[in-house]
């Protein structure tokens, strides 16, 4: 299994702005920080605001800033907002084919593994994820 780069990004942007919790980040740093497309980068800040992880400032000194706490946002959250789906095989998804479904074990098997990788996501929390703004490697806005 192999997350998408878009929940990969995602992640990445809210550690970015919960290390920087004292000011509004914008999609253009972001984007030069993590060398990620710009228009990219707005597909992500849309799914992540409408998710209520992040908030959106506009107007000129407007940015983006967390919603809530580091502590109350759960990594298991973010990726099932920002996953397509979790289809491991076709027996998952609509429209399954497979002839040996009604007999094979290896689904139930799978599904364990996938409850078992959401749990251990669900047991951590942006706050277990910080950095501090350095760890970027960029210098602090003035």
């Amino acid at each position: 299994m192999r997350l998408t780069n878009f929940s990969d990004f995602a992640l990445r942007l809210l550690m970015y702005a919960a290390a920087h919790e004292d000011r509004l980040i914008t999609i253009e740093e972001a984007s030069e920080v993590y060398n990620i497309s710009r228009a990219h980068l707005m597909k992500i800040t849309n799914t992540l605001t409408r998710a209520g992880f992040l908030k959106a400032v506009r107007g000129r000194s407007g940015g983006l800033a967390l919603a809530k706490s580091p502590s109350k946002i759960r990594l298991g959250d973010v990726v099932r907002v920002t996953e397509p789906d979790f289809a491991l095989v076709e027996c998952f998804a609509t429209g399954n084919e497979c002839l040996i479904t009604r007999s094979c074990h290896l689904r139930g098997i799978l599904h364990e593994g996938l409850d078992a990788f959401n749990a251990v996501l669900d047991k951590y929390t942006l706050a277990d994820l910080m950095l501090k703004p350095k760890d970027f490697g960029v210098r602090p806005a003035a």
